[in-house]
């Protein structure tokens, strides 16, 4: 069986990939089982630079066909802010600390500016392939405060309209039918029998 590198160290996200990659005949991998001692210093400026720096360096340290994703939030009133510090917006990885810096930096901004997104770029890489990505957004706003207590990261004070609820009260289901992630990984499963020609 082949196998696909997944660059992360984030059980939750390799489900994802596997449901993808196993009707394909690939086992799916992560820096957990081969390369736990590697760190990846996302030094991009954008969603693109960082997954394809990931899916890269990986690739070429590994020799094997690697998929590395980067994603965060993007609030227009902040002018696009957390973006890609998403995850050490208010320190390294502490979402509380990261939403309440979010709800914060919004006092006073009212309900019909607090428009955002989540966006998520995919980045597969490999020895015999080129380097491509996919890109996955979902549309939202910020509450004024939490709620829910499923998900992580901003799920709590994402909400999204259609659906009358934030990220953090819908199913991992749900959340999958609509997420930036889901998105991004629906657009490289299209692409996928092309790039692994």
């Amino acid at each position: 069986m082949k196998q696909v590198v997944i660059a992360t160290k984030n059980k939750g996200k390799a489900k994802d990939f596997e449901a993808i990659f196993k009707p394909l005949n690939y086992e799916v991998i992560t820096m957990l089982d081969i390369a736990n001692d590697m760190e990846i210093e996302e030094t991009g400026t954008t969603f693109e630079e960082n997954a394809v720096l990931k899916a890269e360096t990986l690739s070429k340290a590994l020799g094997k066909l690697v998929i590395a994703d980067d994603s965060g939030l993007e609030v227009d009133a902040l002018g696009g802010e957390p973006g890609v510090y998403s995850a050490r917006y208010a320190g390294d990885h502490d979402d509380e600390a990261n939403i309440q810096k979010v709800l914060v930096n919004l006092e006073g901004v009212p309900d019909e500016k607090r428009t955002a997104r989540f966006v998520c770029v995919i980045a597969i890489s490999g020895p015999d392939i080129k380097t491509k990505t996919f890109r996955g957004t979902c549309e939202g706003t910020i509450l004024h405060e939490k709620r829910g207590s499923n998900g992580f990261g901003y799920d709590p004070i994402f909400y999204v309209p259609e659906l009358g609820k934030t990220m953090a009260e819908l199913t991992p289901e749900q959340k999958g039918a609509i997420s930036h992630r889901g998105n991004a990984i629906r657009k490289l499963t299209e692409e996928l029998p092309n790039v692994l020609k």
